[in-house]
């Protein structure tokens, strides 16, 4: 009988040990897929996210002249390709033109979606003006073919754009981006019912995480690419962490 209730009490301390662990074991999120080793926001890039064996991607769209949603992340096109001027101000036919740093392409949303294939959940950016009917749209049609609702989840800085997409789909999780104190996103979070808050990470601490998380929302922090930042965030009990280089995120 003693043997017996010693191998359960060990069942007992696994149990809790493996949920502790769990608990520092946040969301490894590709940021632009996995930019720290490919040009961000290609099919590349995400291939190389889904290589890295992460449990998300994060990625930026805008709605281009002639209506598509592509991925990239720059307003203007000068950083990153060999053309200028804005992405906005673009039809398909001319993007397609525009050659990526290291000779990759600008990829429609639906490309790097059908890449994807629901092997890991996604995190759209709203980086557009006008950018949220459009992507619930395209969202739907992936739900329609398979993909589960939870395999989305859409965030913006543009808060206005979160409001219309609220308005259009109460299903599909909406995160709030804040480059401030985050704190300043509970109130607005909770009015369109989003699920998180994805706020920079400089600007957490203990007790701020803490306050967020007993509102029900989570936490997807970015860009965190510094091995300490990330074992102190790991400690904090964030949900997700955002990185450049999502390899270094995982236990």
């Amino acid at each position: 009988m003693k043997q017996f209730f010693s191998v359960v009490g060990m069942v007992c301390i696994l149990v809790v040990f493996q949920g502790c662990e769990n608990e520092n074991n946040p969301l490894v999120i590709g940021h632009r897929g996995a930019m720290g080793h490919v040009a961000e926001n290609t099919i590349a890039s995400i291939e190389k996210a889904l290589e890295l064996d992460v449990d998300m991607i994060e990625i930026d769209v805008f709605k281009i002249q002639s209506g598509e949603i592509v991925v990239f992340h720059d307003d203007k096109l000068d950083r990153l390709t060999d053309a200028t001027g804005s992405i906005e101000m673009y039809d398909y036919k001319s993007l397609q033109k525009v050659i990526v740093q290291d000779g990759h392409s600008i990829p429609t949303l639906e490309a790097v979606l059908d890449l994807i294939d629901g092997k890991v959940k996604v995190n759209i950016e709203l980086k557009g003006v006008g950018t949220a009917k459009e992507v619930d749209r395209i969202v739907k049609s992936y739900i329609a073919k398979g993909w589960k609702t939870e395999d989305f989840i859409i965030s913006s800085f543009k808060w206005h754009e979160l409001e219309v997409f609220e308005s259009l789909n109460k299903e599909v999780p909406i995160a709030v981006l804040i480059g401030e104190n985050p704190i300043n996103a509970i109130d607005f979070a909770k009015k369109i019912h989003a699920k998180a808050i994805n706020p920079k990470y400089s600007t957490l601490t203990k007790e701020n995480v803490l306050k967020i998380q007993e509102q029900g929302l989570k936490i997807y922090t970015w860009t965190v690419n510094d091995p300490e930042a990330i074992k102190q965030l790991k400690e904090w009990g964030v949900d997700g962490i955002i990185s450049d280089f999502p390899e270094r995120v995982h236990p």
